[in-house]
């Protein structure tokens, strides 16, 4: 064979590897048919074998997720027979945030991110967004301060419920913020009230 043949004969080869071939409309070949096409519910889609008729079934009573907190004092700040807001952070709390300190210098984190654009660094209501909601006529969206006498004589569970669940023009927290972060909030806020009581006495 020609030296020069070799050349194109390895070409050759290396073009029919590469050739996959056509595109087949046949279904593939699959061993365990059932476990390829597999019967299925789509959401909100009606159901003949549930006695209700629907698909999406409603958890287990008494079951709750793995992220919840199972005690509802201190998912929802209230007491047990929630007949009134706690009164303070729930010890609970306090011990698994690594103390006051710890539960403290994760507050003041959380608040500056998440409070002090519009509540102030010092929680005096003269935060950014208060100040350009000012400025631009809308001083109704303005937030209160938290040195309000009214807002420091509140339960702590209140707070954190208004944290969670927002109040007039205040968002609602309880999806982005964490629920031992919202408590750490309270905690942070009451230091900041503690600091500044006397200078809230005097404007009053």
């Amino acid at each position: 064979m020609s030296r020069s043949i070799i050349p194109i004969g390895i070409a050759l080869l290396a073009l029919l590897g590469a050739c996959r071939g056509g595109t087949s409309s046949d279904e593939p070949i699959v061993p365990i048919r059932n476990m390829y096409q597999q019967p299925r519910y789509t959401t909100q889609q009606a159901s003949a074998f549930f006695s209700d008729g629907r698909v999406m079934r409603p958890p287990v009573e008494g079951t709750i997720a793995q992220e919840m907190e199972p005690d509802l004092s201190i998912q929802t700040g209230r007491i047990a027979d929630n007949s009134e807001w706690l009164l303070e952070i729930p010890n609970a709390v306090v011990e698994r945030g690594g103390g006051m300190p710890g539960l403290l210098a994760r507050g003041q984190e959380r608040f500056d991110i998440f409070c002090a654009p519009c509540h102030g660094e010092s929680a005096d209501g003269e935060g950014v967004v208060a100040q350009r909601a000012a400025a631009l006529g809308a001083a109704t969206l303005k937030p209160p301060t938290l040195h309000d006498a009214r807002l420091r004589g509140i339960p702590d569970g209140q707070l954190y419920a208004t944290i969670t669940n927002g109040i007039r023009n205040m968002p609602a927290y309880g999806h982005n913020v964490p629920l031992d972060d919202r408590w750490a909030i309270v905690a942070y806020v009451r230091a900041l009230q503690m600091s500044q009581a006397h200078r809230a006495e005097a404007n009053q």
